[in-house]
C-alpha cells in the first residue's frame, strides 16, 4: 500500500514538472514569435532548467524588450535565476559599431572560414556588432541580416568614430571593378580592389583622382572616372524601371554564388538586392524575405498586370500542412521575360512559345510584387531613410 502511495506521489510530481516545463516552452515560443520571428534578423536564443523549484534562464537576445516581456509572462511568483544576456556583449566594451573594411566581405553562418557563406557586404557599409568569438564578430547589416565577419572584414568603432564615418563626405564606386592606388597614378602600387557600391571617405582631388580613406585609416587614390561623390550620387539615384533594368542587364553572365551579393558573384536574391542597391534602394536579403515587401501585383502569370521592374517569386505553394516555400526570385523585364541568377545571370521567358522558356520556373511561379511603387513604405527603404546609413539608433 505504501509503495502505491509513493508511486502516485512521484507520478503527480513528475506530471506537474512536465506541465510546468511545457508552459515555459510556450512562453519562450510566444516571446520569440512576438519579438524575433525571423532568426536571420533577430537574436533570441533562450534555454531553461528547473532544479529544486528554481527556474534558471540562460541565453542571449538582441532585444531588451523581449527579455522583459518573457520575464513578465513568467511572473514574479516563480523563483528564478536570470542569466539572459542582452547583447551587445560586455566584452566588446564600446566597440559595438562597425564598418565593412574589404571591397566584398564574406559573411559566414558560423565563426569559421569553412562555414556556409550567408551573405556578403560591401566596403563602407555601416553595421551593428553584437558579439565576438575569437577573431570573429557577429554583425547586423543595413538589411538587418545577421552573420559572422572576421576581423579583416569589419573595422570596429565606438559611437563617436561611427558617427564620424556616417557624417563624413564620401565617394561611391560606380564602375563594376577597379582599384585604389597608393598614389595619384595607376602605375603606383595597389591598396585594394574595389567594386560597384563601395564607399570610401573623400579627402580631396588630385590629378584626376579622388584621395580616399578606408574605415581602418588606410589611404589611397581612386580614378575619378570610376566613382562619384556620394551626396551627388544620392541625388541622382533614380528608382525607375529603366534605371533598374539598365543595371540588371549589366550583370548578364555573372556567375551564380550562394550567398553572393556583389559583382564578384550573386545568388538569386543577391542579384535583385544588388540591382536595387546600386539604385539607392535597400531590399531584404533573401527571396523568402523580399516576398513580404512591396505591393502585390498578381498570384497568377498575367502578363497584362506585370510591369518591368517587378519581382517574380518562385517556389512551392502551401499544400495541406506544408507551408509555402519561396526558393527563387527574378526581375521582370517585360515581354514575358525575366532576368535572374541561376547558374549565371541570364534571361528566361514564361512564354512556352519562346526559345528561352523555362518550364520549371513557369510551374513554380508563386506571385509578383512591385517594389517601385513602395519606395519608403511596405518594407522598402532607401539609403536616405535606412537608420544604418543615417546613423539613427
Amino acid at each position: 500500500m505504501i509503495k502505491k502511495i509513493l508511486f502516485v506521489m512521484l507520478y503527480v510530481a513528475c506530471s506537474a514538472s512536465s506541465q510546468n516545463n511545457h508552459s515555459i516552452d510556450e512562453l519562450i515560443q510566444k516571446t520569440r514569435e512576438k519579438f524575433a520571428p525571423d532568426k536571420r534578423t533577430e537574436i533570441f536564443s533562450i534555454e531553461y532548467k528547473s532544479d529544486n523549484g528554481v527556474l534558471t534562464l540562460d541565453g542571449e537576445t538582441s532585444s531588451a524588450k523581449a527579455k522583459d516581456y518573457l520575464l513578465e509572462l513568467i511572473g514574479d511568483d516563480v523563483k528564478m535565476t536570470d542569466n539572459i544576456e542582452v547583447l551587445p556583449q560586455d566584452e566588446l566594451k564600446d566597440k559595438v559599431y562597425g564598418v565593412i573594411n574589404l571591397s566584398v566581405a564574406n559573411l559566414r553562418s558560423n565563426p569559421k572560414h569553412p562555414a556556409e557563406l550567408a551573405t556578403q557586404s560591401l566596403l563602407g557599409t555601416p553595421v551593428k556588432v553584437y558579439k565576438k568569438d575569437g577573431w570573429w564578430f557577429y554583425i547586423q547589416t543595413p538589411d538587418e541580416y545577421l552573420a559572422w565577419a572576421d576581423d579583416d572584414g569589419v573595422c570596429l568603432m565606438n559611437e563617436k568614430e561611427y558617427s564620424n564615418w556616417i557624417k563624413a563626405d564620401k565617394i561611391i564606386i560606380t564602375s563594376d571593378y577597379t582599384h585604389a592606388y597608393s598614389g595619384p597614378e595607376s602605375k603606383s602600387s595597389r591598396v585594394s580592389d574595389l567594386v560597384a557600391g563601395n564607399l570610401l571617405k573623400y579627402k580631396g582631388n588630385k590629378e584626376g583622382f579622388y584621395a580616399v580613406e578606408y574605415p581602418d585609416g588606410r589611404k589611397g587614390f581612386v580614378g575619378m572616372e570610376d566613382a562619384q561623390l556620394y551626396d551627388e550620387w544620392l541625388k541622382k539615384t533614380d528608382p525607375s524601371a529603366e534605371a533598374i533594368l539598365e543595371k540588371a542587364y549589366s550583370f548578364l553572365g555573372i556567375p551564380y554564388l550562394w550567398g553572393g551579393t556583389s559583382i564578384k558573384g550573386m545568388d538569386c536574391s543577391g542579384f535583385t538586392k544588388t540591382v536595387f542597391h546600386l539604385n539607392g534602394i535597400i531590399l531584404k536579403r533573401d527571396a523568402s524575405q523580399q516576398v513580404y515587401t512591396g505591393e502585390l501585383v498578381t498570384e497568377e502569370i498575367d502578363f497584362d498586370k506585370l510591369k518591368p521592374g517587378d519581382l517574380l517569386f518562385f517556389g512551392k505553394k502551401a499544400n495541406g500542412d506544408k507551408k509555402e516555400r519561396i526558393t527563387h526570385v527574378g526581375l521582370y523585364v517585360g515581354d514575358t521575360e525575366f532576368l535572374h541568377a541561376s547558374g549565371r545571370v541570364k534571361v528566361n521567358s514564361l512564354d512556352s512559345s519562346r526559345e528561352n522558356f523555362s518550364e520549371y520556373r513557369f510551374k513554380s511561379f508563386i506571385r509578383a510584387k512591385r517594389v517601385l511603387s513602395s519606395v519608403n513604405k511596405n518594407g522598402i527603404e532607401t539609403f536616405l531613410t535606412n537608420k544604418f546609413y543615417t546613423g539613427e539608433k
